[in-house]
């Protein structure tokens, strides 16, 4: 007698309509037909936000950076992050399923909700950080074109409306994001290139190159908070690689994801570094959209913010697309889509709260982008030297497995946690946060290099990753394997079991 399991329509193969049917379960082999370059949209439309605008302005009037620091730090967070996510996007290749599927394997069916909850609840905040920030983008378009000014009640309709868009998006599943994400990548391209060459035709150049260089602490603390939102997509890789044949190159799914972001990450944020020179109060600004009507002519800024609407809209559908395998994984027993439903009211209520309460919006968001690289830091580090053990197996994941949440399943280890793997990711948390300093709190190591550096996030995949190693490996139940192949036998072939 197995365990339960847990599945989301677990006959329903994907079809080929634009709904997706397929829940947390691990895509058949004949049914991997996608291509490696498809991930290429995925990850520019991912960093299609004028946030990284804002935040290449900080790098210039917080960090005091200068332009040629300011590339050097958005190219190395570019590499660092999604350098990440491409090398555990590979595991999605390997066992078809989701990351959150997947890191059953690595945590236990049990211990895998301890993590899983802590990042299903670090990505309502990015999710409703991206949902304020389009909602802001749709208002600065509304006061450009048609005068209206933004008040109460029109912040909640616009922030409604964007967040019910996103739900419809992200509903419609993989196929209809990878559309999306193809369009919108040539839209938002087309009117980059045109800022960019308002930029240059207008700006005291002068000005920028003379500026002094910083410190190399600023830098080093710069790649740190550019890099925490890929760091939040590392988890998440898999579940857009998973329809990848066995046969589909790990190296080419590494250097599309990272060519992906980086043709968006970088010249966004020397644009935004660019543009604080001319305006350096826009780094501090409550709105973190409206400084571009005031930077560009209407004839550009509009065109441009729309685009940028599309694509923040984009990453929220691509966030919550995976954050519905996390509340299925979870055990919240219903469709995808509808999954993704929870993540969008919590996004709604969370986007209320930080444009109508909230009096900082940067420094609310900067404080959430460092707890956030820690959170799913910790999670990187163990993962990756599960991962990088299973390299060799024949069967790096079993499919079954992942589904059976019963004391029958591979992945049951010890009452159903891989102690390893739960000692190495709490320990790493602790130490994390301990080094980490922001304006909520500032932990007891936050003063030592390492926190003075903006070092937490990687200290915490250091920890993570090395206890996990140094640690016994862990043991999988191969015995409830074998006996899933005699039931099998058994059943097929009746006559021959003894009686």
């Amino acid at each position: 007698m197995h365990g339960a399991t847990l599945m989301d329509n677990p006959s329903t193969a994907e079809t080929d309509g634009a709904m997706e049917t397929r829940g947390i379960e691990p895509v058949p082999d004949h049914e991997r037909r996608g291509r490696v370059r498809e991930l290429f949209p995925t990850w520019v439309a991912a960093n299609i936000s004028v946030l990284l605008l804002t935040m290449g302005a900080a790098l210039v009037v917080f960090n005091r950076l200068n332009f040629w620091q300011v590339l050097v730090v958005a190219a190395c967070a570019a590499l660092a992050s999604f350098g990440m996510v491409g090398l555990l996007s590979v595991s999605g290749k390997w066992g078809g399923a989701p990351g959150a599927t997947l890191s059953r394997a690595t945590f236990g069916v049990r211990g895998n909700l301890f993590p899983g909850a802590i990042l299903w609840i670090a990505r309502f905040g990015w999710e409703t950080i991206n949902a304020v920030t389009g909602a802001y983008a749709v208002l600065t378009v509304l006061d450009l074109l048609l005068g209206v000014r933004s008040n109460t009640a029109l912040i909640v309709v616009t922030l409604f409306l964007f967040v019910a868009c996103t739900f419809l998006v992200s509903g419609l599943g993989r196929k209809a994001l990878n559309v999306c994400n193809t369009w919108s990548t040539y839209l938002f391209g087309v009117f980059s290139v045109l800022v960019l060459g308002y930029l240059v035709a207008t700006m005291d150049w002068s000005e920028v190159f003379a500026k002094p260089a910083g410190t190399t602490a600023m830098m080093v603390a710069g790649i740190g908070t550019i890099a925490a939102g890929g760091i939040s997509w590392v988890p998440t890789g898999p579940d857009f690689a998973r329809y990848l044949p066995h046969s589909a190159s790990g190296r080419k799914i590494v250097g599309v994801t990272v060519s992906g972001a980086g043709l968006v990450m970088v010249p966004m944020v020397l644009m935004g570094a660019v543009m604080a020179v001319a305006s350096p109060g826009l780094a501090e600004a409550a709105d973190p959209v409206s400084f571009l009507g005031d930077l560009l002519p209407t004839w550009l800024a509009v065109p441009y913010l729309l685009t940028a609407i599309v694509g923040m809209l984009l990453i929220n559908s691509l966030s919550m697309y995976s954050a519905g395998f996390t509340a299925q994984t979870m055990g919240v027993k219903l469709p995808r889509a509808m999954a993704v439903s929870i993540n969008a009211v919590i996004s709604l209520v969370g986007g209320l709260l930080l444009m109508l309460v909230a009096t900082s919006f940067l420094g609310s968001f900067i404080t959430f982008l460092i707890l956030l690289a820690v959170s799913f830091s910790a999670w990187i580090g163990v993962y990756a030297v599960d991962m990088f053990r299973r390299r060799s197996r024949a069967v790096r994941y079993n499919a079954a497995a992942l589904m059976d949440t019963g004391r029958s399943s591979r992945y049951w280890y010890v009452g159903g946690f891989c102690w390893q793997a739960m000692v190495s990711w709490v320990l790493a948390l602790l130490v994390g946060l301990a080094f980490t300093k922001c304006d909520w709190f500032a932990g007891p190591l936050s003063d030592t290099p390492v926190g003075r550096y903006g070092l937490a996030w990687a200290a915490t995949i250091v920890v993570s990753g090395a206890i996990m190693a140094v640690l016994p490996v862990p043991r999988e139940n191969t015995a409830a394997d074998a006996d899933r192949t005699a039931d099998a036998v058994a059943e097929e072939r009746p006559e021959r079991v003894a009686v």
